[in-house]
């Protein structure tokens, strides 16, 4: 009797396992032979199962006695085949492939981040398999600056998020600008409560333009605008910094996200002791720094600009100062006026020759002196 009751057992088994034998079906069978590019499994059927290279892996030039060996018991799914054929063709990459997916599905709608190794470099993008599901990073999506050459991600793991799922129609989208771009935000967030107006800190030069230079600061980076690279007068931002220069600035403004820097460190303000170094009666030496029609100003160090008025230049009439003065020429003259509030100083070469002439020079400009010449001493500060 248990003999009729085993046969019979057999016999259900096998029922069971014949009835799995159809493609899109799973079935479980142990490994009983291993070639290079063929694994060879008994699924408990009238014939074997067979699961190609090309089936296992879509890596072609895989060894498959490397991955997996006689007597290993793993799953397929029926590719090709029926109940009572001699050779049951399976896949293992396929089946992967579903499972992958489906916890790609739930990484999607958890908004989870994963972890996968790229497989394959494309142009529009990386490709990563993630437990055998496949997942397109697009070239937008993979850093949060532009890279021209995506090579270096090749055989990499990287982070991500799935952003789009749609297998049916091949759209699983993955996203690692996202994780990037929130790491940094929050780095951010933490560097700004720890910066304060008027700290003095290091950065490197990350960027100069015609306006001025952006100064990385670590994991933020700070404005240096033209006007605050000097207390004196900067031509060009690009004459004076180099990309990669390490600089030492102090924190002249936060507002958000964005910070203000400066190499105008009030203790180095040239106008503290101007009123001793140029006080009236003194002579004085500078450089011609620029003209206009009314007059020149004279940079007498980098930060203090003093007017030498047309009609203070010489005692013939000069029609304006370029017909006798070249830029950069060095001058010699007298201070005349000296006004510390609004940050202005005339000077007069005709009064080097005496207290007369100096008087005389003096009631000179303010005579002489225009509308339009008042105004450009006014905004000469702000020019520097």
């Amino acid at each position: 009797m248990s003999e009729e009751q085993t046969f019979e057992q057999l016999f259900n088994e096998s029922l069971e396992h014949d009835s799995n034998i159809r493609p899109g079906e799973i079935v479980k069978g142990k490994v009983i032979t291993v070639k290079p590019d063929e694994i060879v499994l008994n699924i408990g059927a009238k014939g074997d199962g067979i699961i190609t290279r090309s089936e296992y892996s879509n890596d072609n030039s895989l060894d498959l006695t490397t991955v997996v060996k006689e007597g290993d018991e793993m799953e397929a799914k029926v590719l090709k085949g029926k109940a009572g054929d001699e050779q049951v063709l399976l896949t293992y990459k396929r089946l992967a492939a579903d499972r992958g997916n489906k916890k790609l599905e739930e990484a999607f709608n958890n908004k989870e981040v994963l972890t996968a190794r790229v497989v394959k470099v494309l142009d529009g993008g990386l490709s990563v398999v993630y437990e055998g599901a496949r997942v397109f990073i697009p070239a937008s999506l993979v850093s949060d600056t532009y890279e021209k050459d995506l090579n270096k991600y090749n055989g990499q793991e990287i982070e991500f998020m799935i952003t789009e799922f749609n297998p049916r129609r091949r759209r699983v989208i993955g996203d690692r600008k996202c994780l990037l771009v929130s790491r940094m935000a929050e780095r951010q967030k933490e560097l700004l409560e720890k910066l304060h107006v008027g700290d003095i800190i290091e950065g490197q030069v990350k960027n100069v333009t015609d306006f001025g230079a952006f100064v990385d600061l670590g994991d933020i980076d700070g404005l240096l605008h033209i006007s605050e690279m000097s207390w004196g007068h900067v031509e060009s931002p690009k004459k004076v910094f180099k990309v990669g220069e390490t600089l030492r600035v102090f924190i002249k403004d936060i507002q958000g996200t964005k910070i203000a820097l400066s190499l105008k460190f009030p203790d180095e303000n040239p106008w503290i002791d101007a009123a001793s170094k140029y006080a009236v009666g003194t002579i004085v030496k500078g450089r011609v720094a620029r003209m206009t029609d009314f007059g020149a100003f004279i940079e007498l160090e980098p930060g203090i600009d003093a007017l030498l008025h047309v009609s203070q230049i010489s005692r013939d009439h000069v029609e304006k100062p370029s017909d006798v003065l070249k830029s950069g020429q060095e001058v010699e003259a007298k201070v005349v006026d000296f006004n510390e509030g609004d940050h202005k100083i005339s000077l007069s070469i005709k009064a080097l020759s005496g207290p007369a002439d100096d008087e005389a020079g003096s009631a000179s400009l303010d005579a002489e002196e225009t509308p339009a010449a008042e105004e450009a001493v006014k905004e000469a500060p702000a020019e520097e």
